[in-house]
C-alpha cells in the first residue's frame, strides 16, 4: 500500500476535528503570548523568590518589590496585588477573551466576549479562569452574532449603528450575568478538577507519562487542545502560586526534536540526513518544531524515541522541582533560557540536554537497525521523506513556509516529489471549495504554462470539490483540501499546493505531462496506439467531459474570449482602491464586503460567507495577493458578478503571509470567471505585480488592470 492509499484510509475525521479545536484555542492564546512573556518577566523578577523580590540578596533593588507589587518584605500575601495578580487574573482572560469573540463575530464580537468573560472571572474569582474566558468569549460573539440575524438587513438606513450598539449592550450585559451566575461554579470546578489531576501526576511522579499523549499529537498538530487548553491554564496558576511550573516545557522542550534531528544528520540517508541539519537550526534555535515532523512520518518508530525523551525531560523537571515562569513560546532555546524561573536554570538546561540525548541514542538504534534497507529504498529512488513533507503539510492544514522549503530542499538533492502516473493525463482540474475564485486562477496560471510548453491535448478546468464527478486524471488542490478532493475522485492523481499562483508544483506537472508528451510521440512514430487528447481548452469555466475535436476545443476557446470581453463591467473604477497603510486580515475582507454590498453585487450576509472561508482555506494566492470570497453555500447572498481591487501599501498579514493586493469576488454564474482569468495571469507575473505597486492613483491602478481585462 502506498503512502497516498494509507493517508485516504486514516481515520481523519477525529484527528481534524481535535485539530480544529486546538487551533481555535491556539488561535485564542497566540495572537497575546508576548502578554504572556511580559507576565512572565514581571513574574521572575519581582516575586518574593524572585532576582529582585523582597526575598532577594539585591537588597538596592528592596523599593521595586513595594512599588511593583504593592507591598514588601514580610506582608501577608500582597506580594501579589501589583501587577503580577491583576494581569494574570484579569488582563489575560480578557485579552484572550476579546480575541476569541474578534475571531467569532468581528470587533464587536470581541468586546461582547470580553465583558461575558468578565462575569466567569469575578464569579470565580481566586481561580486563574483562562478557560473561562476561552468559552465565554467565543461563545458571547456567537450569541450575538445569532440575535443579530434576527433584523440582518430589516433596520431603516441611518438606525443601524443605534441597533447595532443596543444590541451589543444588553447582550453584552445578559452574558456577563450568566457567566457570573452560572458558567463560573461550572468553571472553577473544572479547573479545579485539571489542577488536581495534574497535580497528582506530579506528586506521584507520573507526570513524564504525558509524552506518550503529547509527542505523538505534536507530530500530527493535535497538541495545540492539549497544550493551550491545559497546560497553559493550569501551568500559569502554578507560576502565579509557586513562581515556575514544569508544564510549560512538556510540549515546548526543544530537547526531544533536536535529539532527533542530530540523529538523522548523523545517521540517516538521502534528503532526510541532508536537511537535517538545517532543521535543527530552525527547530533548536528558532523554536518551529514543525520542520522535523517530516521525518517521524517517513519513519513512524521513531515517535518512540521522542516520547522516550520528551519523558526524560519532564521527570528531570520533576527531580529538580524546575520549570518555566510563563510559556515559552515559540519553543526555541532562547525563549525557554529566558522564561526559566530564578533558581530553575540547572534543572531546565539539564531536561533539555538529556531529552535531546535520550531522543538521539535511540533514535541511532532504530536508524542504523534499518540503515540497510533505507539505502536500498533510497538507490530504487524510493522517496519517502518527500511524501512526508506532503502529509505535514496536510496533517497542519494550512501553508507553512518552514515546510515548503524543507521541501524544496529535499528535491534540490535530487528526489522527484511527482512521478507519471499509469494513465494518460487528459483532463487536469483545480478544486476548490466553492469552485469560483482561487481554483479559477489557479487554473489560468497552469493553462499559461502549458500554452509556452507547447502541451496539447490536455483539458484544464476548475470545480467545486463538491462537483468533482470521477472523470478527472489530475486534481490540483490546496494542502487542506486534498483529503476532501480524494474522497471524490478516488483514481485520480492529486497534487497539493500551498498556493495557487506560484506553485512550484506547477512545473513538476508541466515536465511530467512533456514527458507523457514525448513518449505519445514515440509511439505514433512506430505506429503503435496512444491516448492522445483531443487537443487543449483554454477554459476557465467548470466542465465534467473535455471536448471531443479541436474545432470544439476553438468553438470554446472563443466563447472564454466572448465571456472575458462581456464581463469588463464586473470590475468598475470605483471599486478599486490604494491605502498608504496597513489593515488586519479581517478588516481587509470586511472592506472588499463593503465595497461589494455598495455596488449592490452582494447581500450583508456575505462577509460572514468570506469569513468562513478564510477559516477553512486561506485564500492567500501567492505573489503578495490573497482573492477573499464566499463559501458555496453562500450563493443565495451573491445579487451580481463583481469585483473589487484594493491595494495596502502597508501590507496585510495574511495569516502569516504579506499580501498588498485584496481582490474580493463575488460570482453569480460564470460571468466573472474571463476577468479573474486575466486577473491571475497579470498576478502571476512579478514584474507586472512591481507595476501595479507602482500606480500612483486609484485611476491609474484601475486602467492598468482594465488594460489587462481588455487583452
Amino acid at each position: 500500500m502506498t503512502d497516498t492509499q494509507v493517508a485516504a484510509k486514516a481515520p481523519g475525521g477525529i484527528r481534524v476535528g481535535v485539530q480544529k479545536v486546538g487551533t481555535f484555542l491556539s488561535g485564542m492564546i497566540m495572537p497575546n503570548i508576548a502578554a504572556f512573556i511580559a507576565w512572565g518577566l514581571i513574574t521572575a523578577l519581582f516575586i518574593p523568590d524572585g532576582w529582585l523580590g523582597s526575598n532577594s540578596p539585591i537588597e538596592a533593588w528592596r523599593w521595586a518589590d513595594s512599588a511593583v507589587l504593592g507591598g514588601g518584605a514580610g506582608s501577608d500575601g500582597t506580594e501579589y496585588t501589583g501587577l503580577v495578580g491583576p494581569i494574570i487574573n484579569y488582563l489575560l482572560p480578557l485579552l484572550i477573551a476579546f480575541t476569541g469573540g474578534n475571531m467569532v463575530f468581528g470587533h464587536r464580537g470581541g468586546v461582547v466576549g470580553a465583558v461575558a468573560a468578565f462575569g466567569v472571572i469575578i464569579g470565580a474569582e481566586g481561580t486563574v479562569m483562562f478557560l473561562g474566558a476561552m468559552i465565554a468569549g467565543p461563545l458571547g460573539a456567537w450569541i450575538l452574532k445569532q440575535v443579530e440575524k434576527l433584523w440582518d438587513g430589516k433596520i431603516k438606513a441611518g438606525f443601524e449603528m443605534l441597533v447595532n450598539n443596543f444590541s451589543a449592550g444588553f447582550v453584552a450585559f445578559f452574558t456577563a450575568l450568566a457567566a457570573f451566575f452560572w458558567l463560573a461554579p461550572v468553571m472553577k470546578w473544572l479547573t479545579d478538577v485539571l489542577g488536581a489531576a495534574v497535580g497528582w501526576l506530579v506528586d506521584t511522579g507520573l507526570i513524564p507519562l504525558a509524552s506518550i499523549i503529547v509527542e505523538p499529537a505534536k507530530v500530527l498538530f493535535l497538541n495545540n487542545a492539549i497544550n493551550h487548553g491545559v497546560f497553559t491554564p493550569i501551568g500559569s496558576e502554578q507560576s502565579q502560586e509557586f513562581g515556575r511550573s514544569l508544564l510549560f516545557l512538556v510540549e515546548a522542550n526543544p530537547g526531544p526534536g533536536a535529539g532527533l534531528l542530530l540523529a538523522i544528520a548523523v545517521f540517516g540517508v538521502g534528503a532526510a540526513r541532508a536537511t537535517a541539519p538545517g532543521a535543527w537550526i530552525i527547530q533548536f534555535l528558532g523554536g518551529i518544531h514543525e520542520v522535523y515532523f517530516p521525518y517521524v512520518l517517513a519513519k513512524p518508530i521513531l515517535i518512540i524515541s521522542l516520547i522516550a525523551g520528551g519523558a526524560t525531560g519532564v521527570l528531570t523537571n520533576v527531580i529538580f522541582g524546575s520549570g518555566l515562569v510563563a510559556p515559552a513560546s515559540p519553543g526555541s532555546i532562547f525563549a525557554v533560557l529566558i522564561q526559566t524561573a530564578p533558581g530553575s536554570h540547572f534543572g531546565v538546561i539539564l531536561s533539555v540536554l538529556l531529552s535531546a540525548a535520550v531522543t538521539f541514542l535511540i533514535s541511532a538504534l532504530f536508524l542504523l537497525g534499518s540503515r540497510k534497507r533505507d539505502l536500498a529504498a533510497e538507490a530504487a529512488g524510493s522517496d519517502g521523506f518527500a511524501s512526508a513533507v506532503a502529509r505535514t503539510q496536510a496533517n497542519k492544514g494550512k501553508s507553512s513556509a518552514t515546510l515548503s522549503g524543507l521541501a524544496g530542499a529535499g528535491a534540490a538533492g535530487g528526489t522527484a516529489t511527482l512521478t507519471a502516473p499509469a494513465h494518460t493525463i487528459e483532463r487536469v482540474v483545480f478544486a476548490c471549495d466553492a469552485g469560483m475564485g482561487s481554483s479559477a486562477m489557479g487554473a489560468s496560471v497552469l493553462r499559461n504554462k502549458f500554452k509556452a510548453a507547447g502541451i496539447e491535448g490536455v483539458n484544464v478546468t476548475n470545480k467545486a470539490i463538491a462537483a468533482l464527478d470521477g472523470s478527472a486524471d489530475l486534481v490540483v488542490t490546496q494542502q487542506q483540501l486534498t483529503d476532501r478532493a480524494r474522497q471524490r475522485e478516488q483514481s485520480a492523481v492529486h497534487v497539493s499546493v500551498d498556493n495557487f499562483m506560484n506553485s512550484p508544483k506547477y512545473d513538476e506537472i508541466v515536465q511530467m505531462l512533456l514527458v507523457q508528451q514525448s513518449a505519445d510521440e514515440t509511439k505514433a512514430e512506430h505506429g503503435e496506439p496512444t491516448d492522445e487528447g483531443a487537443g487543449f481548452v483554454a477554459t476557465p469555466t467548470p466542465a465534467t467531459d473535455a471536448p471531443a475535436t479541436r474545432a470544439e476545443a476553438r468553438a470554446a476557446a472563443a466563447a472564454v474570449d466572448s465571456g472575458a470581453a462581456e464581463s469588463d463591467g464586473v470590475l468598475t473604477q470605483g471599486s478599486v482602491r490604494i491605502h498608504a497603510g496597513s489593515v488586519s486580515r479581517d478588516e481587509a475582507i470586511r472592506e472588499a464586503a463593503d465595497i461589494l454590498e455598495s455596488a449592490g453585487a452582494v447581500t450583508g450576509k456575505y462577509y460572514d460567507a468570506m469569513l468562513t472561508r478564510e477559516q477553512t482555506v486561506s485564500t492567500f494566492m501567492g505573489n503578495e495577493l490573497a482573492i477573499p470570497h464566499g463559501t458555496n453555500d453562500a450563493k443565495d447572498a451573491v445579487l451580481a458578478s463583481a469585483l473589487t481591487v484594493v491595494r495596502y501599501d502597508g501590507g496585510v498579514d495574511w495569516d502569516g503571509d504579506k499580501v498588498t493586493f485584496v481582490v474580493g469576488i463575488a460570482g453569480r454564474g460564470d460571468e466573472h470567471l474571463g476577468l479573474l482569468q486575466n486577473v491571475a495571469l497579470l498576478f502571476s507575473d512579478e514584474e507586472q505585480v512591481e507595476q501595479l505597486k507602482r500606480a500612483e492613483t486609484p485611476e491609474e491602478l484601475y486602467t492598468l488592470l482594465k488594460t489587462v481585462n481588455e487583452g
